[in-house]
């Protein structure tokens, strides 16, 4: 191409890109790139100019296309759609759902921050002698017994099938350092894993953990979250969820959470029984209570509900009242319109 003839085709396909530049700040800069596969005029000016790509060459401009302005969600309502404002838009727009009701995690870390070797020291030896003192108890071996009857233990071993591992998951433990009976209640969870190796890692939270306490349950192999989920967590594979003693509105959460039958099927509660619960408010008639605990008593139909025998003298506070429940619902089941 001789000089002359290659300078008018550059400028014209310099007057061709200009007005595409007008282009990009409606349609954005995939609709150039688009337009640029079908364009080998464009192409080859970019290529004789030495541009790296038709997209870098319009970066500048793309970045001052206008966002259109968004209408503010209605708090009024618990569902709000985002539409654009009124008048002519030079894009297209989809609906943008936002769930209002939508639990944000909080990001935690211990109040109690002093700590030091010899306190550390203290608590492991607490623990341990928690530990033995347990593992020598009647109360153990019954609940071993228990545990490994058909009953229960086919639960488990359906689950870990196909997964290998189950995954424990400790809510609430309390303040392990000053009371006994969390101690005792981290002690079955420590020996439950040391004595089936189908469970995985033990994930452990409670707000009111200090930093001692969380270096000792570090060093005893199990996992601090760092995160408060409230109880929140979606069981999206079979999950053990190890939570004796805790508030009721912690196990409302949790189911909840998981309010649909393939995810209540991936969860095995040790925890209060839920019997219990239904029992109760069947007396009290408490209308504030029943609504703290509207899914418990919602799912009590769905679930195989196992009590230990806790009735020793030296373990009863730490362990009375608690059962094993197990979740077996259709999965086409509409939970929506279950009801307690």
């Amino acid at each position: 191409m001789s000089e002359f003839a290659n300078s008018i085709y550059v400028n014209c396909s310099v007057k061709v890109a200009f007005s595409l530049g007008l282009l990009i700040k409606s349609s954005g800069i995939e609709h150039l790139e688009l337009l640029a596969t079908h364009s080998p005029s464009l192409t080859t000016y970019f290529k004789h100019t030495g541009s790296a790509s038709f997209s870098s060459s319009f970066k500048g401009m793309a970045a001052s296309a206008k966002t259109p302005a968004l209408d503010k969600p209605n708090p009024a309502e618990e569902w709000t759609v985002v539409l654009p404002r009124r008048g002519k838009q030079k894009r297209n727009f989809h609906k943008v759902i936002v769930h209002e009701r939508q639990i944000q995690e909080q990001v935690w870390t211990p109040e109690d921050v002093e700590t030091n070797p010899e306190r550390e020291s203290k608590l492991m030896q607490k623990i341990q002698t928690c530990i033995k003192k347990l593992e020598s108890s009647s109360f153990w071996l019954t609940f071993l017994d228990q545990l490994q009857t058909p009953e229960i233990f086919d639960w488990f071993l359906k689950a870990v099938g196909s997964e290998g591992k189950m995954q424990m998951v400790i809510y609430g433990i309390g303040n392990i350092e000053s009371y006994e009976p969390p101690r005792l209640q981290l002690s079955l969870a420590i020996l439950m894993k040391r004595m089936f190796s189908w469970i995985g890692e033990v994930e452990v939270f409670d707000p009111v953990i200090s930093l001692a306490e969380s270096r000792v349950l570090t060093a005893l192999s199990c996992c601090v979250l760092t995160v408060n989920e409230q109880g929140r967590r979606q069981a999206l594979r079979p999950t053990m969820f190890f939570m004796p003693h805790c508030e009721a509105e912690l196990y409302d959460n949790l189911l909840d959470a998981n309010w649909r039958p393939d995810l209540l099927n991936n969860i095995f509660l040790f925890g209060n029984s839920f019997e219990a619960y239904e029992q109760h408010l069947s007396v009290c008639k408490n209308l504030t209570l029943a609504d703290s605990r509207k899914h418990i008593l919602a799912i009590r139909q769905f679930v195989k509900e196992f009590g230990i025998d806790s009735f020793s003298d030296d373990f009863f506070r730490a362990f009375h009242g608690s059962s094993w429940h197990f979740f077996n619902i259709d999965p086409d089941l509409d939970l929506c319109g279950v009801k307690p």
